[in-house]
């Protein structure tokens, strides 16, 4: 695999397309990193850290997906991969994009850590800018 950012994504679009409640996803530090980002900000109900086994050595996550209670529309609308390893975005602090007016995140991944565009400009860092989720 290439690029497991872009699996992570994809398996967490195909999901909610598909209107699972769980996803399992392969586990990595940049992965989990992701998950408690969307876990903090509201976009996933719940997820859990398995731990290795001798099937998958690198252990999953699973990540419960959020739905409005009545309309049952996903609480994540849209996943978009910015920094492609064929092409990789980085962003200055002056310069980490607004996704939607800030009603949506970049999540970036700075020398400080993986974080979001808000608290990278509190932070007065940039770097490479991983997707964005609104």
């Amino acid at each position: 695999m290439t690029d497991p950012i872009a699996d992570y994504l994809t398996r967490l679009r195909n999901a909610i397309h598909a209107n699972h409640r769980v996803v399992e996803i392969s586990s990595s530090k940049l992965k989990r990193n992701i998950t408690k980002i969307l876990f903090d900000k509201g976009y996933i109900l719940s997820y859990k850290f398995e731990e290795s086994s001798e099937t998958n050595p690198q252990g999953s996550i699973k990540i419960a997906l959020k739905y409005h209670p009545v309309t049952k529309v996903s609480a994540i609308r849209e996943l978009t991969r910015v920094s492609k390893p064929g092409l990789r975005r980085y962003a200055h602090v002056n310069n980490i994009p607004r996704v939607i007016n800030g009603l949506g995140i970049a999540i970036i991944s700075t020398s400080k850590g993986v974080m979001t565009d808000k608290e990278a400009r509190n932070e007065n860092v940039g770097g490479e800018v991983l997707c964005y989720i609104s």
